[in-house]
C-alpha cells in the first residue's frame, strides 16, 4: 500500500490558489478552473490539505 496522495474535490474547490502556492513539488496545478494534483509529483507532504480553507483536498491511498 502506498502513501496517501492529495485529491481535490472539485465541487468544494473555491479556486483560491492557496494549495498551488504552497506545494513544494509544484504538484498542484489548474485544470478547468479548479485545482488538480499530479500524483506523480505529489510527495504526500499534506501541506495543501492543511492549507485548503474549505477542506476540498483530502489524502487518499493509491
Amino acid at each position: 500500500m502506498g502513501k496517501p496522495k492529495a485529491k481535490v474535490d472539485i465541487n468544494k474547490c473555491l479556486a483560491c490558489c492557496g494549495c498551488i502556492s504552497v506545494c513544494p513539488q509544484d504538484a498542484v496545478n489548474w485544470f478547468g478552473g479548479k485545482a488538480f494534483v499530479n500524483d506523480e509529483k505529489c510527495i504526500s507532504c499534506a501541506i495543501c490539505i492543511r492549507t485548503c480553507p474549505v477542506g476540498a483536498i483530502s489524502g487518499e491511498v493509491y
